[in-house]
């Protein structure tokens, strides 16, 4: 059976890394995605789980996950869709906390059912939406259960660099036709010029890695052009969180200088 694509595994095991190799406090903390992606008694050893090479990827990856789950926490919504869900855990390491809904291709999530289970961890309502047939992943969600006159809370992280322009402003535009008081939290690379200098080698580097991989970053954005598609989608209310900003929040005043990378930053975009 076809699993997860190779990024979804790599942000499980950056996660398993953290923990147990980036000195406490911790800023996320997650090792269950390492139980189900289940790697190979050497996967420490592979180039891009080195981690002090990949320190600020995995810096990202972290910041950008206690973010979403920090927005989860205080937002009064009790439905919580997550878009491209690959292998996050949400639904395992707080359970019953919301009604959980995991999209992804149905490969994935028919993986990820039998993955659980096996492990016994909870299974929440994974949504399998085949994209590249034409799929309307809103209806499949509605299919599933989702409530679409209630507010919700929509992840998309680490999915929009893959996506053209077009597709992500009609991806925004269907969220934006939920509930008043739905709120997405959305990730996206920014323009090349925007990068610290320091982080321009890792930005070519993964760059060029995802073009080989044949899954290439399409898209860029100012975050004031990503702020104008999220007001011409039709949400009320929306800002930009910098990755300098997430670096502020969960990483100052490490004694181990451990912090993410530049060139991502967040949208977070409110339904009136």
């Amino acid at each position: 059976m076809t699993g997860p694509d190779s990024t979804a595994v790599r942000v499980a095991l950056w996660r398993a890394i953290h923990v147990d190799f980036d000195q406490p406090p911790h800023v996320f903390v997650d090792r269950i995605g390492l139980e189900l992606a289940d790697p190979d008694d050497d996967w420490r050893r592979r180039p891009d789980m080195d981690p002090k090479a990949t320190a600020g990827f995995r810096g990202s990856i972290i910041g950008r996950a206690r973010f979403v789950e920090d927005l989860v926490a205080r937002h009064p919504a009790q439905q919580y869709v997550i878009l491209g869900a690959g292998l996050d855990t949400f639904a395992q390491r707080r359970p019953g906390e919301r009604q959980v809904f995991e999209i992804d291709q149905p490969q994935t999530q028919a993986w990820k059912r039998r993955r659980l289970v096996e492990i016994g961890h909870p299974v929440p309502n994974l949504v399998p939406v085949d994209f590249e047939a034409g799929d309307d992943w809103l209806q499949r969600l509605v299919d599933n259960g989702f409530d679409p006159t209630k507010p919700a809370v929509v992840a998309s992280t680490g999915v929009s660099m893959y996506l053209t322009k077009e597709a992500n402003a009609a991806t925004l535009a269907k969220v934006a036709s939920l509930a008043p008081g739905t709120t997405l939290v959305m990730t996206y690379l920014l323009e090349p010029d925007l990068i610290d200098e320091q982080d321009q080698p890792g930005r070519a580097m993964s760059f060029n890695g995802a073009r080989s991989s044949k899954t290439p970053f399409v898209s860029f954005y100012r975050p004031a052009e990503m702020l104008a598609v999220a007001r011409d989608a039709g949400f009320a209310e929306v800002a930009n969180v910098s990755g300098k900003e997430i670096a502020d929040r969960y990483f100052a005043g490490r004694a181990d200088g451990f912090k993410p990378s530049t060139g991502e930053d967040i949208v977070v975009a409110t339904i009136g």
